[in-house]
């Protein structure tokens, strides 16, 4: 049985894929409280003492509407880049690492519609997570290593993100307790949802592929309403639907086609209906266990960028 390290555990990512691969390796979920990632020597000690075969990376720091964008954050590059210096630097030709970019990283701060990975570098992101993520992407396809894996991230969705601010969690909870649903501005994206999602990253954890870097998105796009539509869909309650300003925000999508000839074409992405009802229902479920005060003050809203 495989030893996989994932890293950056208790987060969305590290904690979903925690839960999805336990019992099918042998999984060792790592946080601060067990070492700093920072720590080279920390980092080269753990992945030589534990044998590890693959390192799944779901440490970062920033990009966050959470921390309002990083705007007052100066270290956002370095502890990013460091962190991924440390793992990359203890590879063996026996492991493998599985990083994660972001859609961040072709600078996000105009229409992506589709993009594909040759476009990586036409723009250099200006914000500095998606720089970090940007130079992380740059090394990995330049380098001689055929260990490291770089899937770029555009939206994810699905059970243990942060609802507090992350829309569709947010939206579907706002509508279980009968509030109306706040967009700032309309826009398109690509949500993965979390289930296809892991069975991707297990397809990493077993296999060898040629290309080292692609999009994980779906085939099909969606705009902000038209979720609030479908959530509308699965309940009795109809949320009111309140957009604050007109037009489309910048489209945040990419070009799921290098993904799909490597893993396969045949491979069944869950639809948005299937998986907002998924996520509705576990919501419905868990409903007195939410942070429900936080959702009604919905704080975070302020954070929301305005394409003029």
């Amino acid at each position: 049985m495989k030893n996989v390290a994932i890293l950056g555990a208790r987060g969305f990512v590290g904690k979903s894929l925690n839960k999805y691969l336990d019992g099918r390796y042998n999984v060792l979920p790592i946080t601060r409280a067990d070492f700093n990632l920072l720590d080279s020597d920390a980092v080269k000690s753990f992945l030589q003492e534990k044998k590890i075969d693959v390192v799944i990376n779901c440490a970062n720091q920033g990009g966050s509407r959470k921390t309002g964008y990083d705007s007052e954050k100066s270290d956002v590059i370095g502890n990013n880049l460091k962190m991924f210096f440390n793992i990359e630097n203890c590879l063996t030709k026996d492991m493998k690492l599985i990083n994660f970019g972001s859609g961040a990283q072709y600078n996000k701060a105009r229409d992506l519609i589709k993009i594909k990975e040759d476009e990586i570098g036409n723009v250099i992101p200006a914000d500095d997570y998606g720089y970090s993520k940007y130079v992380m992407s740059k090394y990995i396809n330049n380098c001689k290593k055929e260990n490291i894996y770089n899937p770029i991230i555009f939206g994810l969705y699905g059970r243990f993100e942060d609802y507090t601010f992350k829309f569709i969690s947010n939206a579907i909870i706002k509508n279980l307790i009968k509030m109306p649903i706040v967009i700032n501005q309309n826009v398109i994206f690509d949500y993965l949802y979390v289930d296809d999602f892991l069975r991707i990253v297990e397809l990493l954890i077993q296999n060898d592929y040629t290309n080292k870097e692609f999009n994980i998105t779906p085939t099909e796009s969606i705009d902000l309403v038209s979720i609030v539509n479908i959530i509308n869909q699965c309940g009795s309650y109809k949320s009111e639907i309140i957009v604050n300003n007109e037009g489309m925000n910048y489209q945040y999508t990419g070009d799921n086609g290098r993904l799909l000839e490597n893993i396969g074409s045949d491979f069944k992405f869950t639809s948005y209906s299937d998986g907002i009802y998924d996520l509705y229902k576990y919501y419905e479920e868990n409903l007195s266990h939410l942070d429900i005060d936080t959702i009604r003050e919905d704080k975070l809203l302020k954070y929301c960028k305005t394409k003029q």
